[in-house]
């Protein structure tokens, strides 16, 4: 590790980190819509992106500083098990395929903003709205919290964040500036912003990547060099440990654990906000059947970053906090200006899904908490205003768990979000589907997931960390160490199902569809679509009455 501040590497961070937050403002004039007080402009940047803009864009939401720091940072404490986060991004396309567009097409026929508008649309259900609403936005900042660990790791590289017994405000003010700029160009130019932004974000990655892959190992002695010192490493910690730990092969009882954890995320990834949000600021149903086809090629470059964390063990790389260990391996090994690329890239991939995810968490807020229960009757004036407002104390909402919880796991920020985001499950995906499950069961059934996952992460800890300190535990019967999301979906699928049989027998009021079949198949040329929406139409508090949104 260099001592002090590695000042060229800074200035060429900055530089970058300037451009961008220039990009930012900037945005707020692109596709400048006449109508720029409505929510569909500020939060969905006018519903008008085309194929490359949304892959960028979808792109920059999905892989973030988890991509190039967490992961990476998995393997090279844990080995092989850390590679879950390559399957489950190859599991995810044929998922999001079937259904996403589903997603859009009634999404755009009839106003939602949110995947809470669709499902108070599809069950009359305002509680159930609720719900998922209040879910996103919990899941969301933790996941936010990441992306600002990923800032911070690269300034406690450079010499900037301070040291352990630095005072706590000096400690973390890189956080505090992250959220400063995040908060600025967010409450600006809305979607816009990270949506320009991806196309630098993306194109510094991929330098990176190029670069790395083919310049580390060189200078390491190649793959099989790599390789061979990571299996050593592993071999003397399992001694150290007394067991197996860590290893090049997930062990027996880590098999189950990669699987699940692989699965799990699979499932979860696209139920998240942020993802939602990106999705529905499409064009066209087209235009996301297309994404799904090229998104895979971010695959092909996580697996090759995820070798990183092999490269960081076999060049000597000692941190105590994982999240450092690339980080100073491109302070090692690149040139410092170029090591200022890298770290430009790890920060501007954390600016652009920070930004998506905080304005997809306040739209949550906005329309199905604001219009739904305290303004039935706002204007999309106001909309917009409150969801800039949100988009703020979301933020500040991710400050808390970064300074509160364990930073040197931080992978399991994104893995508790997903256990408690995969409990929306049942009512976003099966009410793309069928309408056959009753509202009041899937309330019972997401209270019942989240109960579970919540107390069974409490319980879970890390060397560092006695609550929440980590996402896999025990499966009662089983044995095997297993991912807790998906055990808690489970639990929640059954509940379902069992209680709408007997809701069904009782004939309990099941709530009004607006929805039609038609609906969930119509593109955007289609006659069935609206692409201007109608003036909203908000029906009484009552839990059966259809509700109709701009």
């Amino acid at each position: 590790m260099k001592d002090g501040v590695n000042g060229v590497a800074l200035a060429v961070f900055i530089f970058f980190f300037v451009a961008v937050t220039v990009i930012g403002f900037m945005a707020a004039r692109w596709r400048k819509a006449e109508n720029e007080a409505s929510l569909d402009e500020w939060g969905l940047g006018g519903r008008s992106f085309g194929t490359w803009v949304t892959w960028f864009l979808l792109g920059g939401d999905l892989y973030t500083a988890y991509t190039f720091v967490a992961v990476p940072a998995a393997i090279y404490a844990a080995g092989a098990a850390g590679f879950f986060a390559v399957p489950y991004t190859i599991l995810v396309y044929p998922l999001i395929f079937t259904f996403l567009p589903r997603l859009w097409s009634v999404s755009h026929k009839h106003g939602y903003v949110t995947t809470s508008d669709f499902v108070r649309g599809r069950f009359g259900s305002k509680g159930l709205s609720l719900a998922v609403a209040l879910t996103g936005i919990l899941a969301t900042m933790p996941y936010i919290a990441l992306q600002l660990v990923g800032i911070q790791a690269v300034l406690d590289v450079m010499g900037v964040g301070g040291g352990e017994n630095t005072h706590w405000f000096v400690k973390d003010l890189p956080l505090l500036i992250a959220f400063a700029v995040l908060a600025a160009y967010t409450y600006s130019s809305g979607l816009r912003a990270p949506a320009l932004i991806a196309f630098v974000k993306d194109g510094l990655i991929y330098l990176v990547i190029a670069v790395a892959i083919i310049y580390i190992p060189i200078k390491l002695g190649g793959f099989d060099d790599i390789f061979a010192k990571a299996s050593e490493a592993f071999s003397a910690k399992n001694e150290a440990a007394g067991k197996p730990v860590a290893g090049l092969v997930p062990g027996d009882m880590g098999q189950w654990g990669y699987a699940t954890l692989a699965l799990g995320s699979a499932l979860a990834l696209f139920m998240y906000p942020h993802s939602i949000t990106a999705t529905l600021s499409s064009r066209s149903r087209e235009v996301i059947r297309r994404n799904t086809t090229i998104l895979p090629l971010y695959s092909l470059m996580l697996g090759l970053l995820a070798l990183l964390g092999f490269m960081a063990i076999a060049a000597g790389i000692k941190v105590d906090n994982g999240q450092l260990a690339i980080p100073q391996l491109f302070e090692n090994m690149f040139p410092d200006w170029f090591a200022g690329v890298a770290f430009a890239a790890i920060g501007i991939g954390a600016l652009v899904p920070a930004a998506i995810m905080s304005i997809a968490a306040a739209n949550l807020f906005t329309r199905n908490i604001y219009k739904d229960f305290i303004r039935p009757d706002a204007t999309p004036a106001q909309e917009t205003k409150v969801s800039k407002l949100v988009s703020l104390l979301v933020k500040v909402g991710a400050l808390a768990f970064v300074l509160t919880m364990d930073k040197t796991v931080a992978i399991n920020f994104q893995l508790l979000g997903g256990i408690w985001i995969l409990q929306t499950m049942p009512a976003l995906v099966g009410g793309l589907f069928t309408r056959w499950f009753h509202r009041w069961a899937l309330i019972a059934g997401w209270a019942v997931g989240m109960l579970y996952g919540t107390v069974a992460a409490y319980g879970v800890a890390s060397p560092t960390q006695k609550h929440f300190g980590g996402s896999s535990k025990e499966i009662p019967g089983i044995g095997e160490i297993g991912y807790i999301g998906l055990t808690a979906i489970v639990l929640n699928i059954v509940v379902v199902v069992v209680l709408t049989f007997v809701l069904n027998a009782l004939k309990a009021p099941a709530g009004v569809d607006e929805t039609s079949p038609s609906d969930y198949t119509a593109d955007a040329g289609d006659p069935g679509v609206k692409t201007e929406l109608p003036p909203a139409t908000v029906g009484a508090p009552g839990d059966d009455e259809p509700v109709r949104r701009a």
